[in-house]
């Protein structure tokens, strides 16, 4: 929707349309300057697929709106923090908040009339050209926020597939967050109305159809809509494909037995520089939300010498839109198919509790909830000593760690080495020396307890993986 032109009267701050007309002294008349009223059906529809709102968002001083649903002044606070900072990761400057106690969001303008007027006024004392609401909007309280507070209204959502799409790198990420976008826009294309949204052709007056129903056939917003179909469509084989080669190169790292260690959490926690940290992986370090995008994979050894890749994931973050799960599921899968996913957390952050629980509705979503999990608490320098001890009070087995200066990292890697999997079946057999070959594959694939040569070759017992165990069945004693 395209925003009316306003210039503020230098002696009432008031703001005025740019078309509105001049009195004989060269001002605008009190009435115009203090009216901002939109013309119902124009610019309504998009003149190409690709011109979506969300792309087009002039985050530049914005007002911030929540509301406070569960009692708890707090949490409501610093989820508008949160939403702050994602306003200014997306190059927004924020100039102001407010926050509504409700057992419920408003049908009609999420927040209550009253408390709109009021947001109203506060837009019009800032010069704020945008508001962004703390929760997902349907398309009726969008428009309807949109007439009171006469300004540019997004939601939560909209806000963060707009960081993605400025983060995204990888053709992979572009195509998933694409795809994200688009699913989010289908439902909020504005047209005129069900009466013209609909395949009539010239037959519309003998069904009913009447004056302004009849033409040639479908109207621009259903055009839009099957272009977006069909854009979706073309978006998910794309991501499929990548998907195929994103399975074999796991299916290749799993033929060679290297386990699965996967970085997830909340945005912003530290994962990137705890795999820098573990790997020297050198992935981009940055203090912003959503700064990693595309999953990094890395290779790693115990102490002991067993082998494992390590990777790093997107970040979550509270009311993650379900598009994005669903567009970056084949990243996602990283999380479900590991072996152990290292869970970091901010330490610092007043909320860690909420992170934690954030990111494991997440992994519900994906399935994930069963995969083997060590809580790291990152950031533990820059935290309060006693909010980290209250943390490893209530996440037994957990470690407090530093990213940046290496606090508690040898500790991580122990508790790394301990937790991977290890070769757990039986073997005692007997490889004739000219099977050299598979006595080197025990050596670098399996547990090997006991050694000794014999006359007619050399004997071995110990544990191996299954796969392994299989090709020693024709040798075992």
């Amino acid at each position: 929707m395209t925003q009316t032109n306003r210039t503020i009267d230098p002696t009432t701050n008031k703001h005025a349309t740019g078309a509105a007309p001049r009195n004989d002294t060269g001002g605008y008349d009190l009435e115009d300057r203090q009216s901002l009223r939109r013309v119902s059906g124009l610019s309504t529809e998009l003149e190409d697929v690709t011109e979506v709102e969300y792309r087009q968002l002039r985050l530049e001083r914005v007002v911030l709106a929540g509301l406070d649903l569960t009692g708890s002044p707090r949490a409501a606070e610093n989820s508008l923090k949160e939403l702050a900072a994602l306003a200014e990761t997306a190059g927004s400057e924020v100039l102001d908040g407010v926050i509504q106690r409700r057992t419920n969001p408003d049908p009609a303008t999420y927040l209550g009339s009253g408390k709109a007027r009021e947001l109203a006024d506060i837009v019009r004392a800032t010069g704020a050209d945008t508001v962004i609401c703390d929760d997902e909007l349907s398309p009726s309280q969008r428009t309807a926020l949109e007439g009171v507070v006469k300004v540019k209204v997004i939601d939560r959502i909209a806000l963060i597939l707009d960081i993605f799409a400025q983060h995204a790198k990888s053709r992979e990420g572009k195509s998933q967050v694409e795809l994200a976008q688009l699913q989010y826009l289908l439902p909020r294309l504005r047209g005129w109305g069900e009466s013209m949204s609909r395949q009539a052709g010239g037959r519309v007056g003998a069904e009913g159809g009447g004056i302004g129903g009849r033409g040639p056939g479908e109207t621009k917003i259903e055009l839009d809509r099957r272009r977006i179909h069909q854009r979706i469509a073309k978006l998910r084989r794309e991501i499929a494909a990548m998907k195929t080669s994103r399975d074999t190169k796991r299916a290749s790292r799993q033929r060679s037995h290297a386990a699965a260690v996967v970085i997830a959490g909340y945005t912003n926690a530290g994962k990137s520089t705890l795999l820098n940290r573990l790997t020297g992986a050198g992935v981009l370090v940055e203090n912003a939300l959503f700064a990693t995008l595309d999953p990094t994979v890395r290779r790693a050894e115990t102490a002991d010498g067993r082998e494992y890749t390590i990777a790093d994931t997107v970040g979550f973050v509270r009311s993650l839109p379900h598009q994005l799960v669903e567009a970056f599921r084949s990243s996602l899968e990283e999380v479900e198919s590991a072996d152990l996913v290292l869970h970091v957390v901010d330490g610092a952050d007043p909320d860690p509790e909420g992170q934690i629980s954030a990111v494991r509705e997440v992994f519900a979503q994906i399935g994930a909830k069963d995969v083997p999990e060590l809580m790291v608490i990152n950031k533990a320098d820059a935290a309060d000593p006693e909010a980290i001890e209250r943390l490893e009070r209530s996440l037994p087995g957990s470690i407090a760690v530093s990213a940046v200066t290496g606090m508690g990292i040898d500790k991580l890697l122990l508790a790394i080495e301990t937790a991977l999997p290890r070769p757990r079946i039986d073997f005692d057999v007997l490889i004739p020396y000219e099977r050299g070959d598979l006595v080197a594959r025990l050596h670098d694939e399996a547990d090997i307890a006991t050694t000794e040569y014999l006359p007619d070759g050399t004997a071995l017992t110990g544990r191996a993986y299954p796969q392994v165990a299989a090709t020693l069945e024709a040798f075992a004693r």
